[in-house]
């Protein structure tokens, strides 16, 4: 690839299979309707002509009602009960999970019994066992699992992918990537949020943006981890049962190395950067969504840093997995794939508890 066909088509959906103008929307049904669903999710799926927003789902059915009646395409509102008791099952194909971490795999058993397809937010629960449950019960329950990393449909990571793929880096070498935030600033002051606690959560920084790092690198790579090391710190009497701050080392096949950094008491900030034997490719910023893109390249004494368009990273991600649902081409990222991650990330605690590397199993 050239990298002036990144500047001539950087947004163009390569993932595309089907034509949208020929199949029906997919409806979900929104479990969750927290922050993040309102500001993010909710507004993109009403502005996707591939999927509509049909059944909101809360603890509250007075909640649910009032956002389903400002929400374009949004027919139900109705409580998580009800949704286990299959309300208003016929309007809806598939659903978005959006609750905390722990809460998962409820809403998955449910789904499957009633052949809905899974679209379910990362982490993909608390712990690897659970995880695998998850993942067992969507297979054998014969619905698609998507675990949702809207940086595999993030037009200039999947620009570095196909750079890197077509070995303008030369061979990868070695990946830096961060993602830092002041959680109790920017989203939720709450010391009693669930993101806080362990039971709910699963982890802190690590499960919660530390894995945009670790999943970033892993898409750019096409790899999976094999080994890993890290150490976790907390400062922050909110932090008391979960990570605040992490810094990792990730070992890929072929000795190619990642160095991690997630916190959730940092300044604002996000990259990543894969370095080969020829050549360099980075994205920053990376992973938060209000920002703009910019590809930076290098090679030999060449360099060029490319704006990329900004696009809404979750209407990409829901065309994307409707495009699947609707298509026949594999549906990915699935929960093996998601699986992997919980697995990293459990043993970069064990590598923080016992200060040596852990193999990913």
């Amino acid at each position: 690839m050239d990298v002036s066909d990144i500047v001539d088509d950087a947004t163009a959906r390569d993932w595309e299979t089907v034509d949208p103008e020929g199949t029906e929307p997919v409806r979900f049904a929104v479990i969750g309707l927290g922050w993040f669903t309102k500001g993010r999710a909710l507004p993109a799926l009403a502005e996707s002509d591939r999927c509509e927003p049909s059944v909101l789902v809360s603890s509250s059915e007075e909640k649910a009602q009032r956002l389903a009646a400002e929400t374009d395409g949004a027919e139900h509102g109705i409580t998580y009960d009800q949704f286990h008791d299959g309300r208003a099952a016929d309007a809806y194909d598939a659903v978005y999970i959006v609750t905390p971490n722990a809460l998962h795999l409820e809403y998955v058993e449910t789904a499957a019994d009633l052949g809905k397809d899974v679209l379910c937010e990362k982490p993909m629960e608390r712990d690897s066992d659970r995880a695998a449950e998850l993942r067992d019960t969507a297979r054998a329950g014969g619905v698609d699992l998507m675990i949702a990393y809207r940086m595999h449909t993030e037009p200039a990571v999947r620009r570095a992918r196909a750079l890197i793929e077509d070995g303008y880096v030369g061979e990868p070498m070695a990946v830096t990537g961060d993602m830092s935030q002041r959680l109790l600033d920017r989203i939720d002051p709450d010391p009693d949020q669930w993101r806080l606690d362990e039971e709910l959560a699963g982890g802190g920084a690590l499960f919660d943006i530390g894995i945009y790092p670790l999943n970033t690198a892993r898409f750019l790579l096409d790899a999976d981890p094999v080994a890993v090391t890290g150490n976790v710190s907390s400062t922050h009497d909110a932090f008391d049962e979960v990570d605040e701050t992490v810094a990792f080392s990730v070992e890929f096949p072929d000795e190619v190395y990642a160095q991690c950094y997630a916190s959730h008491n940092a300044r604002q900030s996000s990259g990543i950067t894969v370095t080969g034997t020829e050549g360099q490719v980075r994205v920053e910023p990376a992973f938060f969504q209000d920002q703009g893109r910019e590809l930076h390249v290098s090679r030999g004494d060449g360099r060029a840093s490319i704006e990329i368009e900004t696009v809404d990273q979750m209407r990409e991600e829901f065309d994307y997995f409707a495009d699947r649902v609707r298509g026949d081409a594999d549906i990915l990222p699935d929960g093996d794939h998601g699986l992997v991650d919980m697995r990293a990330m459990e043993a970069v605690y064990e590598a923080a508890e016992t200060d040596r590397w852990v193999d990913v199993e």
